[in-house]
């Protein structure tokens, strides 16, 4: 059973200031979705850089609307997006996040999600499905 969707789309250039400030990028994410790169290197890698964080952060905040909370009471830092063995985007929950899930739908949940991005906008969605209970035969 679906309890919450949530939709999201970010300006990628928004993301240039965040690039450039490591002190933004490490509050607002994971170390799971953090990409180092050399000082040097960064106005080379620029475009790519802004795409990522803006992607993801894109998704966070679809999954803050699926939530049904916004931002209020989630760490940024503590959730986030991997991807998977076969590259897609799956979202993994610190305790705090796991927390407040529980605590609002009152069961197990299952969340997807689908990322999308080009030049100039990243646009995420979010499927938060509560776990069927098994029956009992």
């Amino acid at each position: 059973m679906i309890c919450g969707i949530g939709t999201d789309i970010a300006k990628v250039t928004r993301f240039e200031k965040w690039v450039r400030n490591h002190e933004l990028i490490h509050r607002f994410f994971n170390p799971c979705e953090i990409i180092e790169v050399d000082e040097s290197q960064i106005d080379k890698k620029m475009q790519f850089l802004c795409e990522h964080y803006a992607a993801r952060f894109s998704a966070k905040e679809a999954f803050s609307k699926a939530l049904g909370t916004g931002f209020v009471g989630l760490e940024l830092a503590d959730f986030g997006i991997i991807k998977n063995k076969n590259g897609k985007p799956e979202f993994f929950f610190g305790d705090k996040t796991a927390d407040i899930i529980r605590k609002i739908f009152n069961c197990e949940t299952k969340t997807h999600i689908s990322i999308s991005h080009e030049k100039d906008f990243a646009v995420s969605f979010v499927v938060i499905e509560k776990n069927r209970e098994e029956k009992s035969v």
